[in-house]
């Protein structure tokens, strides 16, 4: 039992004498290989791939628009960590294109160059249609490597089936010193582009449901013509999507470090949070229920459903998981102490969907919310309570790293921001699939 969401296998005879011979699984044979695979695809197990040896036969793509100082920093970085590898340069329309031209005579790095700005979809293809390797390293100009990230990565694409493996994103010394307190405590916390230290498979509803382009290693022959140009926003999330619906499958890789330069002031960084919601109704229309706000089971969905009923509605809503406890249970045979077990794992399912309900109020669906919340002193007793106890069980596991009450500030300030961008995006592109829930199984 394990990943996220949970997952129970029912083991053979022939896994169990394989699994019990130690931690690691050492693939030798077919045999070993499928259950690694199957390991591996569930998110019960994680690669422990062999180091790689000599230099990575990987191209590095930069996409860079009027950055130098941001440039040469990066180019530094790559050729302190990476080597001698090919370094491309696309410069997307920078207005002194002199200066990026010096920086890649100085840094040995090709230069290819949009005399207008075609957005960093197209720069990245552009890259990657001028490499010569097999894997193609995308690093965005505000980004900087640290030691072994590209070996880390670069393990992950032996396996055949692995298209692109990704590092953790963390803030850069210079954004977070330079932006105010409680912003840039708040960003190296909880930003959306550092998915946390937990590595695993990348998939839509899973604990990483996503990774950025800030960093992403790739395999050429997996990607074939890159990202969507059409795309000025969240094109990093539907290429990985989109290798995933293929078959194939991308690594989130924690060990592996990039730095990034955060926004530095509350308008650039409220301006930033609104953009990446524009980019909602793009990939609904896509990739549909893969960007559903709220993933619910159908027991899940009654329970809170009764519960939001009212006092009256307590009764059903216990009824309905003291069910799913029993039906669960019925399912875990072979397993020690399955019935408290049962209801253990129903609970943290409730907890977890009531967790995404109040996001999604305070989010994706605010407007709505607020226009509730005028009419009815009901609903605004329960939004506030709402976003209380959101705050709370957010700010918990970091409340070394910053006050509660500066995160509570900018908790409500990113859901605004990022809900208003989403709206926008919606009402841009005349559809509203990017609210519409998903109840089942992921």
């Amino acid at each position: 039992m394990g990943s996220s969401p949970i997952r129970l296998l029912k083991l053979s005879a022939t896994a169990v004498r394989l699994l019990s011979r130690g931690p690691v699984l050492r693939v030798g044979d077919d045999t070993t290989a499928t259950l690694a695979r199957r390991l591996l695809d569930t998110g019960v197990g994680q690669p422990r791939p062999r180091p790689s040896t000599g230099p990575p036969d990987v191209t590095v793509v930069i996409p860079v628009r009027d950055r130098p100082a941001a440039l040469d920093r990066l180019l530094v970085a790559v050729r302190r960590t990476a080597g001698d590898v090919p370094v491309v340069v696309v410069d997307d329309g920078s207005r002194d294109a002199g200066a990026v031209r010096r920086l890649c005579g100085r840094h040995s790095a090709t230069l290819i160059r949009h005399d207008l700005a075609r957005g960093p979809a197209a720069a990245r293809n552009a890259g990657l249609g001028a490499a010569t390797t097999e894997r193609v390293a995308f690093l965005d100009s505000d980004s900087e490597p640290l030691a072994r990230w590209l070996d880390l990565l670069n393990q992950h694409l032996d396996d055949p089936m692995v298209a692109a493996a990704a590092p953790r994103i963390i803030a850069s010394p210079a954004s977070s010193s330079g932006a105010p307190g409680w912003l840039g405590a708040y960003e190296t916390a909880v930003s959306s582009l550092d998915l946390g230290a937990r590595e695993g498979q990348v998939r839509p509803h899973s604990g990483i449901p996503y990774v950025p382009g800030v960093a992403l290693l790739v395999r050429r022959s997996a990607v074939g013509a890159g990202f969507d140009e059409s795309m000025r926003v969240a094109e990093d999330v539907d290429l990985v999507w989109r290798l995933a619906e293929a078959g194939w499958r991308v690594r989130y890789e924690p060990a592996a470090l990039v730095a990034h330069e955060h926004p530095r002031t509350v308008l650039a960084w409220a301006r930033r949070r609104a953009f990446y919601g524009t980019g909602a109704a793009l990939l609904a229309d896509r990739h549909g229920p893969a960007v559903a706000p709220i993933v619910l089971s159908p027991w899940s969905a009654a329970a809170w459903l009764f519960l939001l009923a009212g006092r009256r509605g307590a009764l059903g809503s216990a009824a309905v998981l003291v069910w799913a406890s029993a039906r669960l249970g019925g399912r875990l045979t072979g397993v020690g102490a399955r019935w408290p077990l049962a209801a253990r794992l129903v609970t943290l399912g409730s907890v977890s969907a009531g967790r995404q309900l109040a996001s999604a109020l305070l989010r994706h669906f605010w407007p709505a919310s607020a226009v509730l919340a005028a009419s009815s002193r009901r609903a605004r007793r329960w939004l506030a309570w709402i976003a209380a106890v959101d705050a709370v069980f957010s700010w918990w596991p970091h409340r070394r790293e910053i006050p509660m009450a500066g995160f509570a500030l900018f908790r409500r300030l990113d859901d605004l921001c990022y809900g208003a961008g989403l709206w926008c995006g919606m009402l841009r592109a005349r559809s509203f699939r990017a609210l519409r829930p998903k109840i089942g199984s992921t």
